[in-house]
């Protein structure tokens, strides 16, 4: 017994004793919008203002709106050739090409069998990942053949956050942090010690708990502090390894110092 004690002593002394990722500043740019969703390697900003969602480059700006289907919940950029807008209160999400025109309609209302849709995130080919509600289950769906390529068991706790890339998908729940593979196969699940969001970039994951950022590389289990100045996180991103901080006022750059 003594033993077990003393070895939970020190992996809990190994795990708050890893060094935090340190940053270094790079530029601050002044903007005033809604929310930024996202930020690509290209340097393109996507943001919200007034419910009309925003693409920006150097040399123009291209803008999409859909007043039929209400507020936008959440926009997904990962494949800017795929892009897709979730509708919550419509239980809809809008495919869009990287002009922002509409490619396909998956309005879930009026689909068989009948799925209420929480969260959406990017799947690889004709594919989205779904959190339905109603079978508490995460299912990668075509939206080509309208079937479910793969199911997960039911996952019993409140859905926070759900991220993906071609390969793998995350889900951040009020308990637990799970990884899923394309197949619908668990394969990470890490406890939830307070973080509310979450951002994916080059397979690691960056997670977000009051006003401090983590960060978790790909493969390993181990959640690290993210060393940041104290302001106000309203949205973050990671594309490569520079950190955007959204406050408000101004989207704020940082080289992440990861080795």
């Amino acid at each position: 017994m003594k033993n077990l004690v003393f070895t939970l002593a020190f992996l809990s002394v190994c795990v708050f004793a890893q060094n935090p990722i340190e940053t270094s500043f790079i530029k601050k740019t002044p903007l005033h919008v809604e929310s930024v969703v996202g930020i690509d390697n290209f340097g393109i900003l996507y943001y919200l203002n007034n419910n009309i969602f925003y693409k920006k480059a150097e040399d123009k700006t291209l803008n999409y709106h859909n007043i039929q289907l209400g507020n936008v919940t959440c926009v997904n950029t990962f494949n800017s050739l795929k892009i897709n807008v979730f509708y919550k209160d419509f239980n809809t999400v809008i495919i869009l090409d990287n002009r922002l025109a509409e490619i396909h309609k998956l309005d879930f209302n009026t689909l068989q069998p009948y799925k209420n849709v929480t969260h959406v995130s990017t799947g690889n080919d004709t594919t989205i990942w779904i959190y339905n509600q109603n079978t508490q289950q995460l299912e990668l769906y075509d939206f080509k053949t309208n079937k479910s390529r793969a199911t997960t068991l039911p996952i019993l706790s409140e859905v926070y956050d759900l991220k993906s890339n071609y390969n793998v998908c995350w889900l951040l729940t009020k308990d637990t942090i799970y990884k899923f593979n394309y197949f619908g196969s668990l394969l990470l699940k890490l406890k939830n010690n307070g973080y509310t969001s979450l951002k994916e970039n080059n397979g690691n994951i960056y997670l977000k708990k009051e006003n401090e950022l983590f960060y978790l590389k790909k493969e390993s289990d181990t959640i690290v502090k993210i060393k940041t100045p104290e302001l106000l996180i309203k949205q973050f991103f990671v594309t490569n390894e520079t950190l955007y901080i959204y406050d408000e006022e101004f989207l704020h750059e940082y080289q992440l110092i990861t080795n």
